[in-house]
């Protein structure tokens, strides 16, 4: 009997792993054509569209004529060379000006004793969720140069002193101060992991708080400043909102509104848009290269073994001051757009001839918001920015499940090639990726093309970088001994998932699934070459109103979408607080 047992147990362990053998190189196969579906395929197409004097429209799928005129019109055409110049002086100036407010937060939140840290900290991340195109609605309203907000107060102030908010100049500060928290993000970190006593040593040698600060904190940490800077000047050469908003009435072109001119003209120029969205990619692949450069490298050595607490600079009077900044940064990014855009949408007419007609009663109604409601587009792009949430949400989480756990779990071979497809998104600006998908499919038969899913599908592209690295540090708690003993019970690979890592990721993967709901609410970018009348979403509708020159009717939608957002991700939060304490319960 025993030698009989003995004789069979090799036998069984030859027949079980043969699945297990196909599996994993199925399982490989099955995610790099998905991704290959999802990235690779509308980025050959858009080099092909590029390449080419076929249009997508006319000749349909499968008719390609080489050409290389368009590029090399494109390299030569001045219109391009100003919008790039433009897009360069924007974005480098508002990454300037999103550095000092990014640098400042950070160091107060980590560094010093200013009170009600916690508030600032929470507060300077609001403008990360404001949809780019609301933003630069709501500073036009503010600083238009003849009915501006801002300037009928300094005009009844008796202040000689005009903002102009549709220039070059209103560009880099909007970007700037909308884009501060990336550089937050990364230099606060930075500074809480930096050893103190290098400070301390300054200090002891003569040298005051402040020119420590210069001379010894902001240079430790300098990776981790350019490295924000890098996010945040890639993150503004892809939005399209902002510079259609504000740069658009003053003729002021970057890269992201020429592509779109030259899709909106008629004929539409698909091919010519094809070679500029490959100019903005390489430029933003690039920097993007440069960033992951400067974060791979052994620059935060001052991390040391030993464990230690950052040291709260004592400020005395002067954290009130400190104080005063943040709540000033709050107000001027939040409070002030927030009441522009209430004034714009409960006014029946934007003229104020003075500061006193500001309260005139009489010049306040619901009228715009009636108009907006009566618009049956209105409550059709609600429920399709509901529908293209909810869809990128649920793919795109599972789908990065699938590479996170691959990628961070596994030693399978050809994990390296899905993460590397999964995070090539990452230099592709969303824009470029609505150029992308439309000559990808908008000759091609099956119907994909204007519908909810091709708009979900481009979103979950987009954003997949997000998502997976999101998940990633999720991944990277859980210990491996978890799934062993599990494997040791007889479970298999599905059924450890199921019971050990999904339960215990669970938090992550709400956390992940709430980021793309909310990123895919408030995209336009990719949206603008994919929608059709009958797909049209908020952030499309917003737009249309906005560029229909009715100030009232973009300041109630914009207010609407808003409020949405906000109330999305009150819930979404409180589900992903709920899905947290349910694990903490569970372990």
């Amino acid at each position: 009997m025993t030698a009989t047992s003995a004789a069979a147990l090799p036998a069984s362990e030859e027949v079980r792993p043969a699945p297990r053998r196909w599996g994993a190189p199925l399982w490989v196969g099955a995610l790099l054509i998905v991704l290959a579906f999802l990235v690779l395929y509308p980025l050959l197409m858009l080099v092909f569209g590029a390449l080419s004097d076929s249009n997508p429209v006319v000749d349909g799928f499968g008719a390609f004529r080489p050409s290389a005129k368009h590029f090399i019109d494109v390299l030569g055409n001045e219109n391009v060379h100003l919008a790039f110049f433009n897009a360069l002086a924007a974005c480098g100036g508002g990454t300037i000006l999103a550095v000092v407010i990014g640098l400042a937060f950070s160091w107060i939140v980590v560094r010093t004793d200013t009170p009600f840290k916690g508030f600032i900290a929470g507060a300077s991340m609001i403008p990360l969720f404001v949809p780019p195109l609301v933003a630069g609605v709501a500073w036009g309203i503010l600083g238009s140069p003849k009915t501006g907000l801002l300037n009928t107060v300094l005009k009844w102030s008796g202040i000689d002193f005009r903002f102009d908010f549709y220039s070059m100049s209103g560009l880099i500060l909007v970007f700037g101060i909308y884009y501060a928290p990336y550089v937050y993000m990364f230099t606060a970190s930075a500074l809480r992991n930096m050893d103190p006593s290098l400070e301390e040593a300054s200090e002891v040698s003569g040298a005051s708080a402040f020119t420590t600060l210069f001379t010894v904190t902001f240079p430790l940490i300098a990776p981790a400043i350019l490295a924000g800077s890098l996010l945040s000047f890639v993150v503004m050469l892809g939005i399209y909102g902002v510079p259609a908003a504000l740069g658009a009435p003053a003729n002021i072109s970057v890269l992201t509104t020429y592509i779109f001119k030259l899709t909106a003209w008629s004929p539409p120029l698909y091919n010519t848009a094809a070679a500029v969205a490959i100019l903005l990619m390489v430029v933003t692949a690039i920097l993007v290269w440069a960033q992951q450069r400067v974060l791979s490298g052994k620059s935060f050595a001052t991390v040391a073994g030993k464990a230690f607490r950052p040291r709260a600079l004592q400020l005395g009077r002067w954290r009130w001051f400190t104080f005063s900044l943040a709540l000033l940064y709050i107000f001027v990014v939040v409070v002030l757009p927030t009441l522009a855009l209430i004034i714009a949408a409960f006014r029946k007419f934007l003229f104020i001839k003075d500061f006193d007609a500001l309260f005139d009663a009489r010049a306040y109604s619901w009228v715009h918001f009636n108009s907006v409601f009566d618009n049956p587009l209105t409550m059709l792009s609600i429920w399709n920015t509901m529908k293209v949430g909810v869809l990128t949400a649920l793919v795109g989480g599972a789908l990065a499940f699938a590479i996170g756990y691959t990628v961070n779990r596994t030693q399978v071979s050809g994990r390296r090639s899905i993460d590397l497809l999964a995070t090539l998104p990452v230099a592709i600006p969303g824009l470029v990726v609505g150029v992308a998908y439309l000559w990808a499919w908008i000759g091609l038969p099956g119907g994909l093309y204007g519908t909810i899913w091709i708009l979900a599908l481009a979103f979950v592209a987009r954003f997949m970088p997000d998502t997976v690295k999101a998940l990633s540090t999720s991944f990277m708690q859980i210990h491996k001994e978890l799934e062993e003993a599990a494997w040791i019970c007889g479970r298999g690979m599905l059924g450890t998932i199921r019971t050990i890592v999904l339960p215990l990721a669970r938090p992550g993967v709400v956390a992940s699934m709430t980021l793309l709901f909310v990123l895919a609410i408030r995209e336009l970018g990719s949206s603008l070459f994919l929608y059709t009348s009958d797909t049209t979403v908020m952030a499309v509708l917003l737009l249309d109103y906005y560029e229909g020159g009715n100030v009232g009717k973009t300041a109630a939608f914009s207010l609407v979408q808003t409020v949405l957002l906000a109330v999305l991700l009150g819930i979404t939060t409180w589900l992903s607080r709920d899905a947290a304490q349910g694990t903490a319960k569970a372990g």
